[in-house]
């Protein structure tokens, strides 16, 4: 069983997928503050700040009026966050829309370059065997 495992652990694909969950979760971070540092803000300049996070209606619990939802959280009390819930959509919308653009962006790049490939003019043939062996042969009776 321990052969195997080790088996299993050298296979190409596994590396691949470990290099591929660490550029993903760097990759997330990037887009993540992507949305929330440039896109959200631009987004909040056009709808006049409209930020629904701190939207919930309490469902049991004491909080005061006006609190937001870390401060009714850390009341203790039971929240409906549904405020949180459609930021989450929309940030889930918008980071879709980026991962899409970028899809098609790298998809374009590699369509031009394998058109680039397939119109490169091929490389004129060289001699075949039977060439070569008649120019051998000549070469060997002209001495």
């Amino acid at each position: 069983m321990l052969s195997e495992f080790k088996d299993f652990i050298a296979r190409g694909n596994v590396m691949d997928m470990a290099v591929g969950i660490i550029i993903g979760a760097a990759f997330t971070a990037i887009v993540s503050s992507m949305v929330a540092d440039l896109i959200n803000p631009i987004i909040g300049l056009f709808t006049g700040g409209l930020d629904f996070t701190n939207n919930y209606v309490v469902l049991s619990g004491d909080v005061a009026e006006g609190a937001s939802l870390d401060a009714a959280r850390e009341a203790g009390a039971a929240v409906f966050a549904w405020g949180a819930f459609v930021m989450a959509v929309i940030n889930f919308l918008i980071i879709a829309f980026v991962v899409f653009m970028l899809v098609r962006y790298v998809n374009k790049v590699k369509d031009a370059a394998f058109k680039k490939k397939e119109e490169a003019p091929e490389a004129a043939p060289g001699p075949n065997e039977i060439d070569l062996l008649i120019e051998i042969r000549d070469a060997l009776k002209a001495r």
